[in-house]
C-alpha cells in the first residue's frame, strides 16, 4: 500500500473508517426473505450476527435474555454494576440524572465498590434461567481473579474485553505476572472471545492463543475518548480488513482453524453492519444502537467501563435518547429513516440488493472508498 509522507521523518499508510467506504450494487438481486443472517461460533448458532456490548448502559440480565430471544447474544459486563451491588437500579437512575460536570467523579466512586463472586454466580444464573446462550465479559486485569467463578457459574461463552488486549503484555518490574492468554484459554472448557485489537500482527498473536473469536476495535464507540486521551485509534474499515487478513493467514498456518472476527466499535447505524461484514467481519458487537432502547438500563444515556478508571478515565456519558423497543431496533418496524432502527433489516436488505444470501459470501462484496464523506 502506498504510504503518505507526513513529514521528512515520518510516513504512514492511509486508513479508512466505515464512513469512508460504500458497498457497490451488483448485477444480481434477491428477495430479502431469501437471505440468511445465521451465524455460528463454536457449538452455538445464532439467527443474527449481533452481540450486545458488555456495557451497563446496554446489558442487564433482563436485556441479555431479551436479546437472546431476538436472535442475538447479550454479553453481561461482570466488571459492572450488576456484580458490585445487590440492586443497581437506583444507581443507574442516579447516573442518568447526574450533571455533566459531576459525572466522572461520581462514576469513579460508584464503580469503586468491589466485585463479588456471589453476584457473578447469581447474575449468570439469572440469564441462564431465560433459556438462551449465556455470555459474560471481564477485563483482562480481572480475568485471572474471577475466571473460576465465572466458569463454575455456567457461562457458555467467556469474553475478555479491553480497550486493547495483547498476547505479549510486558509487566512493570515487581508487578504480578500478567495473564497468560494461551495457557488460560487452553485450560478453559468454554470458548473465549478476546479483544480489542486493530492490527494484523496483534490479531494474529491473539488467534494463536486459541481464541474462538477476536474483537476488532477499541470498544466503547460513541462513548469512549481513547483517541482524545491517548491518541490511539485505527479506523474501523481498515482495522477489520487487516484482522480478516490475519484470520486468512492463521487458517493456513493452523491447518484450517477458523477464528471469528467481530467488529467492536464504530457500528452505530444499520448501514454500518453490512459495511463491517463487507470488510471481513463475521459478526458485530454494538452498544449505542441498543442504548436507545426503551428497555436499556441506561435510560437513554450511554457509557462504558473505561469511563470509570480511577486515574485516567477514557470515556464519557452521552445522551442518545430512546427510539423504540429492542425488538424494533433489531428487527423493526422502523419509524425513523436514519438507520437507528431495524438494524438487521438493513443488513438483510443490503445483502439482498447485492445478490448475496449468506454472510460468508457477502464478505466478498465489492466496496469503494469515498473519503469525501
Amino acid at each position: 500500500m502506498t504510504e503518505i509522507e507526513i513529514g521528512r521523518a515520518k510516513r504512514a499508510r492511509p486508513a479508512y473508517a466505515l464512513d469512508d467506504i460504500a458497498i457497490v450494487p451488483s448485477r444480481r438481486t434477491r428477495d430479502p426473505e431469501a437471505v440468511s443472517l445465521a451465524w455460528t461460533i463454536d457449538a452455538y448458532r445464532f439467527e443474527t450476527p449481533l452481540l450486545a456490548a458488555p456495557m451497563d448502559s446496554v446489558v442487564s440480565p433482563a436485556t441479555a435474555i431479551e436479546i437472546g430471544r431476538l436472535g442475538g447474544l447479550g454479553v453481561l459486563d461482570l466488571d459492572g454494576l450488576w456484580t458490585r451491588y445487590d440492586d443497581p437500579e437506583p444507581l443507574l437512575a442516579e447516573i442518568a440524572t447526574l450533571p455533566d460536570d459531576a459525572f466522572t467523579a461520581r462514576l469513579q466512586e460508584i464503580y469503586a465498590q468491589p466485585i463479588r463472586e456471589d453476584l457473578i454466580a447469581s447474575r449468570i444464573a439469572e440469564v441462564r434461567a431465560g433459556g438462551y446462550v449465556v455470555a459474560a465479559a471481564l477485563s483482562p486485569m480481572r480475568t485471572a481473579q474471577f475466571a473460576k467463578a465465572v466458569v463454575d457459574a455456567g457461562v457458555d461463552i467467556f469474553v475478555i474485553r479491553g480497550t486493547t488486549v495483547s498476547a505479549e503484555h510486558v509487566p512493570a518490574a515487581g508487578s504480578a505476572e500478567p495473564l497468560n492468554l494461551k495457557q488460560f484459554i487452553y485450560e478453559l472448557d468454554v470458548p473465549v472471545i478476546v479483544g480489542g485489537c486493530a492490527t494484523y500482527q496483534s490479531a494474529l498473536h491473539l488467534m494463536r492463543t486459541g481464541a474462538a473469536g477476536v474483537l476488532v476495535g477499541f470498544g466503547g464507540g460513541a462513548a469512549h475518548t481513547t483517541r482524545a486521551v491517548l491518541g490511539v485509534r485505527v479506523p474501523m474499515a481498515s482495522a477489520i480488513a487487516d484482522v480478516a487478513a490475519a484470520r486468512r493467514d492463521y487458517m493456513d498456518e493452523s491447518g484450517g482453524r477458523y477464528v471469528h472476527v467481530i467488529a467492536d466499535g464504530g457500528v452505530g447505524r444499520s448501514g454500518d453492519l453490512p459495511k463491517a461484514i463487507a470488510c471481513g467481519a463475521d459478526a458485530v458487537m454494538v452498544g449505542s444502537p441498543l442504548a436507545r432502547a426503551t428497555e436499556a438500563p441506561g435510560r437513554g444515556y450511554h457509557w462504558g467501563i473505561e469511563a470509570t478508571h480511577p486515574e485516567l478515565p477514557r470515556g464519557e456519558r452521552v445522551h442518545l435518547g430512546t427510539v423504540g423497543s429492542l425488538e424494533q431496533i433489531l428487527h423493526g418496524p422502523s419509524t425513523a429513516p436514519d438507520g437507528t432502527m431495524n438494524l438487521l433489516g438493513g443488513l438483510r436488505r443490503a445483502m439482498a440488493t447485492t445478490g448475496y444470501s449468506e454472510l460468508k459470501e457477502f464478505q466478498r462484496v465489492e466496496v469503494v472508498v469515498e473519503p469525501s464523506r
